[in-house]
C-alpha cells in the first residue's frame, strides 16, 4: 500500500507541476508562448495587414475590427482542425512535452559524462576568469557553435523524418493541420519528441563535453531574459507566424539568412514544388547548402495539409496518437519498406486562407 501511495503521490506531483507550468507559459521567457513573443507576432501581423490594406485588392477600410478579422479569420478559427490543435495541445503538455523535456536533459547529461570521461554536468564550472574582451569573444563563439551544431542536428533529423517512412508516419501528424495557427506548432507526435530529444540531446552533450574538455569550463552565452541572444531573436522575429495563415517573407536574399515565417509555410505546403523543402529551423543556410531551399515570391500556391488526401482522417486527439501505429502495422503486414520512401510525403489541404 505504501508503494502504491508513493507512486500515486509522485504521479500527482508531476501532473501538478505540468499544470502550473502550463498556466505559467505566458510568463516563461524560455517557452514559445511567452507574452513578448506573442506580442511581437501580432506586431509583425499588423505590418502585413497594413501593407495589404493599402493595396488595390483590399475590400474594407483599415480599422481595429478589420485587423482582428485579418488576424483571426473565421476560415481558420471556425475550422475543426484549429480546435483539434487546441485540444491536442492541452493533452500533449502532459505526454509528449513532458517526455521531451525529461529525455533531452537525461541524454545531454549522459553524453556529456561520456565525452568528458566522467565529469558530471551538474557540477561543471560555468563562467570565466578571462579579461572582459576575450570572455565576450569566447562567449559569442560558444553561442554560435552550440546553436549551429544543434540546429544542424535538428535540420538533419527533420530531413530524415520526411525521407524514412517509419519516421514520416509519426511526423505526418505535424503536417496534418488543414489550417494553421500558432498552437498548430504543438501538434507533434510523442515519438517525434523522442527522436528530437535523443538526436539533439546527444549533439548538445557532445558539444558541451568537447568545450568543457578544451577550455576546462563552459562559457556563459550572451543572453536576453535568460535565454541565448540568437534564440531570443528567433522567438521575437515573427516566430508565431510560422504556423499561421499570415504570409511574411523577408525581402531579397535575406530569407536565406534569417528564418522568415514564409520559409516554414513553404515547408508545410502540399504544392508539388514545395514537397520536402525548407527543413531548417534557425539557419535557412542549411537548406541553401543542401539544395532544399524554396522561396516563392508570394503564397498563391501555398496550401496546408497532406499531399494527395482529400479528407483528413486526423480528426481527434486519439487518432493523432494512434494512426501512425496503425499505418506502420499495415505496412509491415503488407511487406512494404519502412526504410525507403517512394511516396510523396505531404498532404493536400483546402484552399489557402486569404486576408
Amino acid at each position: 500500500m505504501e508503494t502504491i501511495a508513493g507512486l500515486f503521490s509522485a504521479t500527482f506531483g508531476v501532473l501538478s507541476d505540468r499544470f502550473w507550468a502550463l498556466l505559467n507559459m505566458p510568463f516563461d521567457s524560455g517557452g514559445r508562448l511567452y507574452w513578448l513573443y506573442l506580442c511581437s507576432g501580432v506586431l509583425f501581423a499588423y505590418g502585413v495587414y497594413y501593407r495589404y490594406s493599402k493595396s488595390t485588392t483590399a475590400t474594407e477600410p483599415r480599422t481595429f475590427g478589420s485587423f482582428l478579422r485579418f488576424l483571426m479569420p473565421k476560415a481558420v478559427w471556425g475550422h475543426p482542425s484549429a480546435w483539434l490543435d487546441l485540444r491536442f495541445f492541452l493533452v500533449h503538455q502532459f505526454t509528449g512535452k513532458l517526455l521531451y523535456v525529461g529525455l533531452t536533459g537525461a541524454t545531454i547529461a549522459v553524453v556529456f559524462h561520456w565525452v568528458t570521461g566522467g565529469t558530471s554536468l551538474v557540477g561543471v564550472i560555468i563562467g570565466s576568469e578571462l579579461p572582459g574582451f576575450w570572455d565576450i569573444l569566447i562567449s559569442l563563439a560558444y553561442m554560435f557553435v552550440v546553436i549551429a551544431f544543434t540546429d544542424f542536428a535538428a535540420f538533419y533529423i527533420h530531413y530524415l523524418q520526411h525521407k524514412i517512412p517509419l519516421l514520416w508516419e509519426f511526423h505526418k501528424v505535424h503536417h496534418s493541420p488543414e489550417v494553421m495557427h500558432p498552437i498548430s506548432n504543438f501538434r507533434e507526435h510523442p515519438f517525434d519528441n523522442v527522436v528530437y530529444a535523443l538526436g539533439i540531446g546527444s549533439v548538445y552533450g557532445i558539444v558541451l563535453g568537447s568545450v568543457n574538455v578544451f577550455l576546462g569550463y563552459l562559457p556563459n552565452m550572451p543572453s536576453v531574459l535568460g535565454i541565448p541572444v540568437l534564440i531570443f531573436l528567433f522567438n521575437i522575429g515573427g516566430y508565431h507566424l510560422r504556423h499561421s495563415h499570415i504570409w511574411l517573407r523577408w525581402p531579397g536574399r535575406w530569407s536565406m539568412v534569417f528564418p522568415s515565417p514564409a520559409h516554414h509555410h513553404v515547408h508545410h505546403s502540399c504544392h508539388p514544388d514545395h514537397l520536402d523543402k525548407n527543413f531548417a529551423f534557425l539557419f535557412p543556410l542549411w537548406d541553401v547548402l543542401f539544395r532544399t531551399y524554396e522561396m516563392p515570391e508570394d503564397n498563391k500556391d501555398v496550401k496546408f495539409g497532406i499531399y494527395g488526401v482529400e479528407e483528413s482522417e486526423y480528426t481527434s486527439v486519439w487518432k493523432l496518437y494512434f494512426i501512425p501505429f496503425r499505418n506502420i502495422f499495415n505496412k509491415i503486414k503488407t511487406g512494404k519498406s519502412l526504410t525507403v520512401n517512394e511516396e510523396p510525403r505531404q498532404d493536400k489541404a483546402p484552399a489557402r486562407v486569404d486576408p
